[in-house]
């Protein structure tokens, strides 16, 4: 079911934030640029690929309470707890909890659908009970009445369960004590947290794996197997396939236009077609399942699903052939266990492929793929090309964000670590509200607004203004390094 959304502030009992021990899926990377066989391509950098899933915008923290959270050193913290709402891209809105409590959330941050291994979920061995919480309280619980008997909490109404069911999914995602300011969200955080069961995680809504596969012409290349939780999605050839005369069809050569979950698809290349690309693209309208996570491709907090309207989704997969020589496939995918990203290439020519990445040259022999870790620290952001003959060029970019624990600020230390300060935002009334932070008064909200608060403080008007001006002038440095960069090129 869904209803009101609003962001929150993430925080939690249990141990503090961990390191994910296994490799994550590739989703969630961004792709930009492409793919060539033996020819060349041209890049474009507004072209963002991953292998599928809902893709949405922040909007903002809209149906929350107050929460305090305990900062360390005696000290507390006001802070707002709740739902977020997110807008996604083709139709359909989402609505979901903040997991991820010491990173700050960016106004009209791009997310998208992750896997669990991809966030700080892949090496919570209680995550599931996370989902147990999503699934049986605010919004899915949407009797009030009926939530409150359960869990001995009086009268709730949204603000307050929306309260409650943020607090208990911080004391689990994040390690973070926190509590509801408000008793009967207090008791009903309480009740959620110790009911909880470990639940499996829930199917994706739509990805294609491999997204990119490679072979010679006059073949069937793949499969590129379908993996979805909706009942049916649509299966076309996009116009590069149709001008090349490639088709997409099963691993029998029947033309295929739908597809279930488990579908493998083929691209069909008709022998003598020129050396190429083409592409493939999948599409539902469904709601995504809940207990899905949702990573920022920039740096704001990552997010979990609460609930969904029906939208639309889409999934692509790109085909690269050639008559002979070498015939490359390039995929990437974060490894927060060796704290960086597998870049891995696969040769499906007759000849050895040879690439440069991160400054070095490697060689993939005929039939054989290769893996490359790039290091990368967390909360780092990552621009990895690679480049190899012909004009071949693939682009990843990305941050990898492996933890709970934010990076610190300057002039923090790293143990705790304070969340970086946020703005204060418009209350409902128009007003902000003061928090408390050890015997330290500051600005932090407890209002609306596109910014959710992350555990820190929001820092005084003046403080607040100081902020803006560094941001700007963030900003502008990123600017002309861009333009450096793009010089250099």
């Amino acid at each position: 079911m869904f209803s009101p959304f609003s962001p929150s502030v993430a925080t939690g009992r249990g141990t503090a934030g961990r390191r994910i021990a296994a490799t994550a899926a590739a989703v969630g990377l961004l792709a930009l640029g492409s793919l060539a066989g033996a020819g060349s391509a041209s890049a474009d950098e507004d072209d963002t690929h991953h292998q599928g899933g809902a893709v949405a915008t922040l909007d903002g923290l809209k149906t929350f309470d107050s929460a305090r959270l305990d900062t360390g050193d005696g000290k507390t913290t006001d802070i707002s707890a709740g739902l977020f709402e997110l807008s996604v891209e083709g139709g359909g809105r989402l609505q979901t909890y903040c997991i991820d409590i010491h990173n700050p959330t960016q106004k009209k941050a791009k997310y998208l659908e992750t896997p669990w291994g991809q966030t700080s979920l892949g090496a919570n061995k209680d995550a599931g009970k996370i989902l147990w919480i999503l699934k049986n309280s605010y919004p899915q619980a949407s009797d009030l009445t009926a939530l409150a008997k359960k869990a001995g909490a009086g009268e709730l109404d949204a603000k307050t369960a929306a309260a409650g069911t943020q607090v208990a999914i911080w004391r689990i995602s994040d390690g973070a004590k926190v509590e509801a300011k408000n008793e009967q969200a207090e008791k009903l955080a309480d009740w959620l947290e110790d009911e909880a069961q470990n639940l499996q995680e829930p199917k994706t809504s739509l990805t294609l794996d491999p997204n990119v596969v490679s072979g010679k012409s006059g073949s069937k290349l793949g499969p590129v197997t379908v993996h979805t939780d909706a009942n049916q999605v649509s299966v076309a050839a996009n116009a590069d396939a149709a001008a090349a005369g490639v088709k997409v069809t099963d691993k029998d050569g029947k033309p295929v236009t739908s597809a279930v979950n488990g579908t493998e698809l083929y691209f069909d290349v008709p022998a003598g077609a020129a050396d190429g690309t083409a592409s493939l693209t999948t599409k539902a309208t469904t709601q995504v399942p809940v207990g899905r996570a949702f990573a920022s491709a920039s740096k704001s907090q990552t997010q979990i699903l609460a609930g969904s309207t029906e939208s639309t989704i889409t999934a692509d997969a790109t085909a690269n052939w050639a008559t002979k020589g070498a015939i490359p496939a390039v995929t990437a995918e974060k490894n927060c266990a060796k704290n960086g990203v597998d870049v891995t290439a696969a040769n499906e020519g007759d000849t050895p492929f040879t690439f440069e990445l991160a400054g070095a040259e490697h060689t993939v022999g005929a039939g054989e793929s290769k893996t490359v870790t790039v290091p990368v620290g967390e909360d780092e952001a990552y621009d990895i090309t690679v480049t190899g003959p012909n004009g071949f060029s693939e682009r990843f970019q990305g941050v990898l964000d492996c933890e709970t624990q934010g990076t610190p600020a300057p002039g923090t230390s790293g143990g705790g670590g304070e969340t970086p300060d946020s703005s204060p935002s418009p209350s409902e009334d128009g007003g902000t509200t003061g928090a408390t932070t050890g015997d330290t008064t500051t600005g932090g909200t407890t209002g609306g607004g596109d910014l959710a608060e992350t555990g820190g403080s929001s820092a005084t008007p003046v403080i607040a203004g100081i902020a803006v001006a560094l941001v700007a002038l963030g900003a502008g440095a990123v600017f002309m390094l861009r333009r450096k960069k793009a010089a250099g090129h």
